[in-house]
């Protein structure tokens, strides 16, 4: 009886936990990755589902274009890319809708430039929106 007592306390702090967790906002994600052509730095400062704002900043080559996809491998969800658009040199603004529900997703970012294309990949916490 004390151990269903202590599940049903530890199962309700999880709850409770999970939709205080939910509710709170979205901590910004900062995430750099390194290929073989080319290094970049991704800020979402709003990381939930719905439309959100990507921007990549092209720390070493030199990227002409650049496409942001999302998969969430483990529900099977993937999404159509995003084209970039380059700011100015090195910097690029993606915008749309990559994330369809909260949980870890790989976002993928696809460049393109004189070394060649490479695709390059980070993990992203997203929360709801």
């Amino acid at each position: 009886m004390k151990r269903l007592a202590a599940v049903a306390v530890l199962v309700a702090a999880a709850v409770a936990l999970f939709v205080a967790g939910g509710n709170a906002a979205a901590e910004p994600l900062r995430a750099s990755t390194t290929g073989t052509r080319y290094a970049a730095t991704v800020l979402i400062e709003e990381p939930v589902t719905g439309r959100v704002s990507v921007k990549v900043v092209v720390d070493s080559g030199d990227a002409d274009t650049l496409a942001v996809s999302a998969v969430m491998p483990d529900m099977g969800h993937s999404t159509p890319e995003l084209t970039a658009r380059e700011q100015r040199p090195g910097r690029f603004l993606a915008e749309g809708e990559l994330f369809s529900m909260s949980g870890v997703w790989d976002l993928s970012l696809r460049f393109d430039g004189p070394a060649g294309e490479e695709q390059l990949t980070v993990k992203a916490l997203i929360g709801d929106g």
